[in-house]
């Protein structure tokens, strides 16, 4: 009987580490960032999508290169802001932040279309 209870007690200890270990991958990938690689644009034009990249390197061209490379690194790269945050020696919260500024000042970003 006490091995019976031991034997379910280390099962139920394992079921409970798998099952934690599955939650903490979808959380990880529910936060991590889409890639730009990953980006369907199936249904964009052919001029649109030119036109899109176009837009998209004037604006990565008025960015400093520590803004050009921490959004580079997240949507092209594929690096996590845990990742980025090792790497530059701050915090995630810091790296999200940079991130989050950077975008905020791309969006208003008046746009000259040639």
């Amino acid at each position: 009987m006490q091995s019976e209870q031991s034997d379910y007690e280390r099962y139920k200890r394992e079921i409970y580490r798998i099952g934690w270990r599955v939650q903490y991958r979808a959380k990880k990938l529910r936060k991590s960032e889409c890639p730009i690689y990953e980006f369907n644009t199936m249904g964009v034009s052919f001029t649109e999508e030119s036109d899109l990249k176009i837009t998209l390197q004037q604006l990565m061209e008025e960015l400093s290169e520590k803004d050009r490379e921490i959004l580079l690194s997240i949507y092209v790269k594929g690096y996590t802001e845990t990742e980025l945050a090792k790497i530059y020696n701050m915090s995630q919260q810091a790296v999200n932040k940079w991130k989050r500024k950077t975008i905020k000042r791309i969006s208003q970003t008046p746009i000259s279309m040639h």
